[in-house]
């Protein structure tokens, strides 16, 4: 077997990429809030632990996995958290968190001698599970060097960006931030064509096969928003707070954000109206709402009316 590595975080994400380092060959030291999210791991030979300081004392390499900055500080520098590790020589932080918090958590690991990557991930529940994601990292080029191995039994693209902590977290943000302005200018287009008669279904063929197609237009419009199933994969409260960590990272760049801030508006407007944890693609029925009509396959001989 090859070496132990500490896992924090199993949610949707971390347990797929959990299983797959099982998969491998890895050992696992688990730490997460929910035990039925440790039991298929368990059983699988991996051992749990009562704090995230528990994982560190146990392995050299700490991978975390979670939803929010706030809670990544909490595990890594809290008082029971991964810094006090007797151990642990390497963080991986696989959480969106924005650039600020990767160089605060990289000036103050550094200073008890642990080295820090920050590596978020693109790719979703699908790419995950597939064991297909792509890991942008940034950090300590040795750090990076060894996390290869491990970064190699979930990611297909893998890249290391420098050794400039945060540059990881910038690259996600755009990544996100690209899939969010996408989505939204994309189904305002596609409602347009539905409001004067064209068919949805037909509209995404071809635009998915000529110069407009995205991911958007492929992944989630094409395969979650037409079906009306809106399961994309990802909270609409994550996005939403992953263009929120955009807009202030690019103001304090200087850098205009214009466009973004307008879609901003659009997920608020969803997180308003529904549940905050459901699927992002819900952001298209506050479009709908207000184009009256909607993006969904529409029976041969039928005709579209607003709603």
């Amino acid at each position: 077997m090859s070496e132990s590595i500490g896992f924090i975080g199993l949610g949707a994400m971390g347990q797929r990429m959990a299983r797959h380092l099982l998969d491998h060959g890895f050992g696992l030291e688990l730490f997460n809030p929910s035990p039925q999210a440790m039991a298929p791991l368990l059983q699988r030979g991996a051992r749990r632990h009562a704090t995230p300081r528990e994982v560190a004392d146990a392995a050299e390499i700490v991978l975390v996995c979670v939803p929010t900055p706030e809670i990544v500080e909490q595990v890594v520098l809290g008082e029971h958290g991964v810094i006090l590790g007797q151990r642990v020589r390497i963080l991986v932080d696989h959480s969106t968190t924005g650039p600020t918090v990767a160089r605060r958590l990289e000036q103050v690991l550094k200073a008890r001698g642990i080295a820090s990557l920050d590596a978020p991930l693109a790719g979703g529940v699908a790419g995950a599970e597939a064991g297909t994601l792509s890991v942008m990292a940034a950090g300590d080029a040795a750090a990076y060097a060894r996390c290869q191995p491990v970064f190699a039994a979930y990611g297909r693209k893998v890249v290391h960006l420098g050794e400039t902590a945060g540059l990881g977290q910038t690259l996600k943000l755009v990544n996100n931030m690209i899939v969010s302005a996408t989505l939204v200018a994309t189904s305002e287009a596609l409602l347009f064509g539905i409001k004067v008669g064209l068919d949805a279904g037909q509209m995404l063929d071809i635009l998915n096969a000529s110069t407009a197609r995205s991911y958007t237009s492929e992944s989630i419009l094409a395969g979650t928003v037409l079906p009306r199933d809106f399961n994309f994969g990802f909270r609409l409260d994550l996005m939403r707070k992953d263009i929120r960590l955009f807009l202030t990272e690019a103001e304090a760049a200087g850098v205009p954000a214009i466009t973004s801030a307008v879609v901003k508006q659009f997920f608020d407007q969803a997180i308003n109206t529904g549940e905050p944890t459901r699927d992002m693609s819900h952001v298209v029925e506050v479009l709908e709402g207000l184009a009256g009509v909607k993006i969904e396959c529409v029976p041969d001989g039928a005709t579209v009316l607003p709603n």
